[in-house]
């Protein structure tokens, strides 16, 4: 591991060297934010996405968590055994539903080769950077959006181990990340409490993220498309991009239902949709939808100040207000949005091992959300320009990371558009890594 944190700046956008008309297809966190920051930087940008402009995606009923503690990627050495162990049970936090699609297949396969400390020693200090750097974004989107707000609390994360094993392993990753120059702290069940003392705990101890915040992912969504729709931004919503127009090595428009909508660079930030979309410019992009769900309680028994992790179950919990959500689950099942009530109730019966005040039936009226999280094999993004078009740039695959990184993400795809160098290397995350 590297032993510093790089310097973070300000959240300043650079003068762009011409200005762009601009359009992104996909109106998710990373759509949002990258509008955003495209627009800050003088270029006029035309969002399009298949779904209405209110809706319930993968963008808004997560977590709402921003995680600089999330350094290691998710293909890391180990998960293959505990997919593999875990997958046979249909309550369990990871599963793949069996299917003959070669590009599952595909997948596991390069998953499996990623799980290796080599990549998590390449990877930790990139996704450390943009993390870190996303945080900052966050602060000045705080002060910059126009209302409702988004709830930006920056009091940290707890990981609540429930065994002593856990806790010794979550002890070694905050040692790694106090290499990395992320603060962390052990806790035993007595200071846990003491942090958090308006919830009750049963755990044997905890590892505290102080720079760890979090946020209400609904809010977040409606103040950036309220900020951009006063800004001058062109919605385009429902509205599907059936083809591309091609000429000399440049996409000249997308094709939709109602005709082509030309543009000077095209975004492609679909999320789990992103590798269709792009199957019609002869590109692969190997991906995975991970559904996961989320529960939330509107008058909960007992309400944190602090967003916490369930290390055993990986489950997130995030106080949102005077509400509280719930959610967890990787479900390999493929571009499929039904809700699997056998995966709810696996969240729903680990909540009370950790919350003992909670119980099973506080869930029994609340109607379960679920969201297509984009999975990339190696566990890492696509940001960044691709090889075969000169005017086409790739910001999706974060998986559970995208609202994290949605700001980062952004200022990053606003700095390739306006022809300046990103602030940070990105070969790690190219479109083009897979061939």
């Amino acid at each position: 591991m590297v032993a510093q944190s790089r310097p973070q700046p300000a959240d300043t956008i650079p003068a762009p060297s011409h200005v762009a008309q601009i359009a992104i297809i996909g109106g998710g966190i990373i759509g949002l934010c990258t509008a955003h920051y495209c627009m800050r930087q003088g270029h006029r940008v035309t969002l399009i996405d298949r779904h209405p402009a209110r809706r319930d995606g993968c963008s808004y009923g997560n977590a709402g968590m921003i995680v600089p503690s999330h350094f290691v990627p998710l293909a890391a050495p180990g998960m293959v055994a505990l997919g593999l162990k875990w997958m046979w049970n249909p309550e369990s936090p990871f599963y793949i539903k069996p299917r003959l699609d070669p590009g599952l297949l595909a997948w596991a396969y390069r998953f499996w080769r990623a799980s290796t400390p080599a990549h998590v020693l390449r990877s930790a200090p990139l996704l450390r950077d943009l993390s870190l750097a996303s945080r900052v974004c966050f602060q000045d989107l705080a002060q910059r959006l126009p209302d409702p707000g988004f709830g930006l609390i920056q009091r940290g994360l707890l990981m609540l181990c429930k065994t002593q094993h856990a806790l010794d392993e979550e002890a070694r990753n905050a040692g790694q990340a106090r290499l990395l120059g992320i603060p962390a702290e052990v806790l035993d069940a007595r200071k846990t409490a003491a942090l958090d003392p308006d919830v009750t705990f049963d755990v044997a101890g905890s590892v505290y993220f102080p720079k760890d915040c979090h946020l209400t992912p609904a809010l977040l969504m409606q103040s950036l498309q309220n900020g951009l729709e006063s800004s001058g931004a062109h919605f385009l919503w429902n509205t599907e991009v059936t083809g591309w127009r091609v000429e000399e090595g440049r996409i000249r428009a997308v094709t939709t239902p109602d005709g082509e909508v030309t543009a000077d660079e095209f975004i492609l930030a679909g999320g789990s949709w992103s590798p269709l979309t792009a199957e019609g410019l002869g590109l692969s992009i190997p991906m995975q939808a991970g559904k996961g769900y989320s529960l939330t309680l509107t008058a909960p028994r007992q309400l944190p100040c602090l967003c916490s992790i369930l290390t055993e179950a990986r489950i997130a919990a995030t106080p949102m207000g005077s509400s509280l959500r719930f959610g967890g689950t990787m479900e390999i099942a493929g571009l499929d949005e039904s809700i699997n009530p056998v995966r709810v109730q696996g969240i729903i019966k680990a909540i009370p091992k950790y919350f003992p005040q909670f119980q099973p039936s506080d869930f029994a009226a609340v109607q379960p959300w679920r969201g297509l999280r984009p999975c990339s094999p190696d566990g890492l993004p696509y940001v960044g320009r691709t090889a075969r078009f000169s005017n086409l740039i790739l910001a999706t695959g974060h998986a559970m990371m995208g609202v994290s990184l949605g700001p980062i993400t952004g200022k990053l795809v606003a700095e390739i558009v306006s022809g300046g160098r990103p602030a940070m290397d990105l070969g790690l995350l190219s479109p083009d890594r897979y061939g």
